[in-house]
Formats: structure tokens, sequence, C-alpha cells
């Protein structure tokens, strides 16, 4: 016997579908429907109707085995054998974060298929497994952040119990897992929720469309349902934390923001079942209110991702100023980006033209996620090119380097450690022929704006799209990637082996740069650079000549990017685009 229930406030009827039978539901307090079957339980498909018009699928579906328009199908929890009743969680400080998008990270595409690689994961030295999301999406490929049942694990990477398979071998493997949750938007397709109830509001307005409704008239049962679903994912999949999609674009003047209330509940439930679970919030807004406790009048999220990081250490390298890049490029502005991880704090964006951000002052490193790359700032491009089909390899370990040994939590993203070949550009698997060519369309138009021609911008909806980002797992094994992956695994067990290299508070990095002539862009990009990590100092040589760097006799090598680095009696010579990282005495 199965007890149905949906919030629908705004239908006049309701009826239960059970294949060809017809159930009518009985109107409930505050919007509610409910319908008592017998003889339903796990495995029975269902939908729901409303005014008598087609089967829609239920809003909390735990299983959309046929797709996002299909009908829903019943989910025992309880009823899968989970092996990890000893994991005990990993906390955030002092982790590496390794970024997947399931689609892509192995030849199936599915959760089976992730766990293949998990040994890889392992080798790398990583420690959360962060994935992209997977709340069912239209069609079989996409990245996942337009997501329309979004209690239901993606049934072409395996449903819910891949995912559990999934998140228990990685916890068998001693990894934790992230995953990527979306609140500020559904996706355009397959959405029928305004059917069942007022879930968006015209108050706000999102690049997506209308907002979701927070803060207006019979909000509580949305908010609710977001809360209910961000604890879903962590007690019945034994999730370790949230990675929470562009709270900047998420509109709430509620006292108590969705966010805070979401964080709150986390902890809560982390409390109860005696693992740490964590809420990374994403924003371009350089808010500490993100990250602040409650009663300091914060959000209470864990951490939260430092995009402008990344920003400055790749406008440094490859001399874009381009977009956003346009803030960014001196070699003062990626030393700012090194000590605080924000470059605007209450500084003027030229990007923006108006002030930007406030001061991180009284942070620490580990409630900022930083990157070389990520799935945004390589699938946003027009070509979806990864920073390997630009930089040498040089540049490439002094961006590993940079990044491993900042105060912050590191963040790889697939195949990054072995300068993965594969591009990762933006695909789609829409159905609907207009919203296809709608997307089509957009993104020739977006690109053309920058100069691209329109023929040269993958197609999102072509699986041939799709099927270039996914990993070539032969690369790790072969020259030109091999020595990258090794150079990694040294960073990661370097910052493992030195204290000084996870210690999160600002004041313990001190960082120096000085002037080597003219940069690609003529301007302040070329020139040394030197991060004081307590005993521990990194080295790079971004200018085109050898560089001296004063170095005490007494001081030891700990990794060097290239062989022709040395230790002299004068202090440490660096060739061009190397890296040294070194043991002060």
């Amino acid at each position: 016997m199965t007890d149905f229930t949906v919030w629908a406030p705004r239908p006049q009827r309701v009826d239960l579908v059970l294949g060809e039978r017809t159930l009518p539901m009985t109107a409930a307090a505050e919007g509610w429907w409910t319908c008592r079957v017998e003889h339903a339980g796990p495995g029975t498909d269902y939908a729901f109707s409303l005014n008598g018009g087609p089967p829609r699928a239920d809003p909390r579906s735990a299983f959309q085995p046929f797709g996002i328009t299909q009908p829903s199908r019943l989910v025992d929890h309880a009823s899968f054998d989970w092996s990890d009743g000893n994991w005990r969680g990993v906390p955030l400080p002092g982790s590496v974060i390794y970024e997947c998008h399931i689609g892509t990270f192995s030849a199936s595409g599915t959760f089976t298929g992730a766990i293949e690689h998990l040994d890889h994961l392992v080798g790398l030295g990583v420690d959360v497994l962060e994935i992209m999301p997977v709340a069912e999406f239209s069609g079989d490929r996409g990245w996942g952040y337009d997501g329309v049942s979004l209690f239901a694990p993606h049934h072409a990477y395996g449903g819910p119990d891949g995912l559990k398979r999934l998140v228990d071998a990685a916890h068998a493997h001693g990894l934790a897992v992230v995953l990527d949750v979306v609140y500020n938007h559904l996706g355009p397709s397959g959405n029928y929720l305004p059917e069942f109830g007022p879930y968006f509001t015209d108050r706000y307005r999102t690049p997506w469309g209308d907002a979701v409704n927070f803060d207006e008239a019979d909000s509580g049962p949305v908010r609710q349902f977001v809360i209910d679903n961000a604890l879903m994912w962590l007690r019945d999949y034994h999730i370790d934390g949230l990675r929470i999609d562009a709270v900047h674009a998420i509109s709430d003047s509620s006292a108590t923001h969705i966010l805070a209330e979401l964080a709150a509940e986390v902890r809560a439930l982390a409390a109860h079942l005696g693992r740490p679970m964590l809420v990374i919030a994403e924003s371009d807004q350089n808010d500490p209110r993100l990250v602040l406790d409650p009663a300091a009048g914060g959000f209470g999220a864990d951490s939260c991702w430092a995009d402008e990081w990344h920003h400055a250490l790749r406008s440094t390298l490859t001399g874009e100023r381009d977009g956003y890049y346009r803030d960014f490029g001196p070699l003062s502005t990626l030393a700012k980006a090194l000590s605080q991880a924000w470059v605007h704090d209450g500084t003027y964006s030229a990007y923006r033209r108006r002030v930007h951000g406030r001061s991180p002052a009284g942070l620490d490193g580990s409630q900022f996620v930083i990157c070389t790359q990520n799935h945004d700032q390589v699938g946003n491009r027009a070509v979806g090119d990864r920073p390997s089909a630009q930089l040498s390899d040089g540049r490439l370990r002094i961006a590993a380097a940079l990044l491993l040994t900042a105060p912050f939590v590191p963040m790889i993203f697939q195949g990054e450690e072995w300068g993965a070949a594969s591009p990762f550009p933006y695909f789609t698997d829409h159905a609907d022929p207009d919203l296809a060519e709608a997307v089509r369309q957009g993104r020739r138009s977006e690109f053309a704006a920058f100069g691209w021609e329109p023929s040269q911008i993958p197609d999102p909806q072509s699986e041939a799209t799709f099927a270039s980002a996914k990993l070539d797992w032969s690369e790790p094994a072969k020259d030109g990637h091999a020595g990258l992956l090794r150079w990694y695994q040294d960073l990661i067990r370097l910052r493992r082996e030195h204290r000084d290299l996870t210690d999160p508070r600002f004041e313990r990095t001190i960082v120096l740069t000085g002037a080597g002539g003219g940069g690609r862009s003529g301007r302040e990009t070329a020139g040394w650079l030197m991060v004081r990590r307590g005993s521990i100092l990194v080295a790079v040589n971004l200018g085109p000549a050898s560089w001296t760097g004063p170095v005490d006799a007494r001081a030891s090598l700990l990794a060097v990017s290239d062989p022709s680095v040395r230790l002299i009696d004068a202090g440490l010579v660096l060739p061009p685009d190397t890296v040294a990282i070194v043991a002060i005495a």
C-alpha cells in the first residue's frame, strides 16, 4: 500500500494515473492532494493529471526511467545495501576537490563508468569528487544545469541505484562526494511545475526567466521543496556536500534567506548523522556574507567559489583581456588573488563599470574554492578549449603549482591533471526542435559578437559535440601527458607533507612580484613571482629570460617544473616559464 501525495494548489482537480487506471485524489489542507492505493510500491510507474489534462511527472519524482515527460517511478531508498557504515566524511580545509561530468568522465558516460576511474583519483591524491548536476534533464546528454525533476538522478547515467553505487564506491576509496545542485532556475523543457502551483514569480527576472518563488505568497512549500531536495541527496544518497549553483541568481527578501535556511538544515542533519556535510556556494558577488556565520549576519555556507582567482591567473598566463578578463592581467592583480582569492574587494571593475565586491578580511583560505579551469571557464568559451590548447607545458605546470600551493581549497577539472586534449564544449539534447534551434542560434550569436564565425561554433545539439568532450583515458600514460600527471601527483603529495601548504590563514601568505620586460600584450604580465607560505617558497619566472631569485644557501629544492632550475650560491636560477618549490631553512 502506498500513499501518493502532491502539492498542487492551482488545479481544481487532480487524478492519479497508474497505467490505464485513473484514480481521483482527495484535496487536503494547504493545496495538498492525497490518494492511498493498494498493490502499489517500489517499481510502480505513475503520473498526475491536472484538471483532466495530460499526465505529468511527479514534481518530487525519485526516478524518471523514460525521461522528463514520462511517468515517474516509486523508489524505496531503504532497500539499497550500503557498505559505508564506517564512513566519517572528509573536512573541507586541506582537501583537494576533483570536478567531473558523469556523461564525459568515462567511455560509458554512467555512474558505473565513473567507478572504474576512482583508483586514478586515489593515485592522484584528491579527497573530494564533485559531480556536476545529475537531476533529470532533457534528453540523454547535457551539462545538467537545466534539470526539471530535481529529486531524480538522470536515467541515462544509471538512475538512483547507479548514483548510490558510485557514492558507496567513492567512500570505499576514501573519497567524499559533493553534488552540484541548481535552485535558481529549472530547465526550459519538461518544466510543468507552474501547472501545479506558484513555484515561480515574475517579481524578479533571471537569465532563465521568472525566478523561483522563495518569498512571495505561497512560497513556504516551494522553500520546503528545495530544502527537502537538498536533504534527500545527503540522507538517501549519502552525499557529503552540495555545491549550490549561482546563488547570486536566487532572489529572496525573506528575513531568513533560503541559502541560510538550507545551510542550517544541512548542519542539523550532519549533527544527527555524525559526519561533516558541506555547503559550497557559487557567486560572482564577492560578498563575505555567503560564508559568515548566521550570528554575524551571514548565510552560513562553508565555502564559496572564487572565480576571480582563475581569471587573474589565466589572464596573466595567456594575455587574454576580452570580456570579464578586462579586469585582470598584471602580476599585481595575480598577486592580490594569490593573497586573498578575490581581486575586487570594493574596487572599481572596468568590466562592470562600477565598484564591485567587499573585503574578505576575517575569512580564511578554506572558505574559498579556486581552480585553473572548471566546467564554466572551459565550456563557456566558444569552442570549449582548455588551457592545454593554448599554454606551454611550462605554463601549465606553473598554473598547477600556484593552484596546489595556495591557502585556498584547490579544485581540479577532469583531465586537467594530464593536460587532456579533449575540449569541453557546451552540449544539449533537447527533443523540442524549436528549443534546439534557439539554443543553437543563441550560442552562435553570443560568440559572433566576439568575432567568431558561426560555422566555428560547435553545434550543442550534435552528438559529435558531446563525444568530443569525452576523456581519452589512454592519454595519461602517453608522452606529453604522463609528465604533467606526475607533476600534479607530486604537488598534492607536497601539500600533504608540509603543513604550511594547507595553512588557510591569509596572513601566512606573502606574495612579491617584479617586472621582467613587456608581456605578450605590452602590459605588465611578464616577470617574476614569489609566494612565501611559512617555510615554503614558490618561485615563478614568467619573463623572457632566466632570472635569479634571492634564496638562502641553506634552502633545498622540493620540486621543480624543469631540470634546468637549480640552486647556486647567488640564489635560485629559473629559466623562462619555470617554477620551483623550495624549503627555506
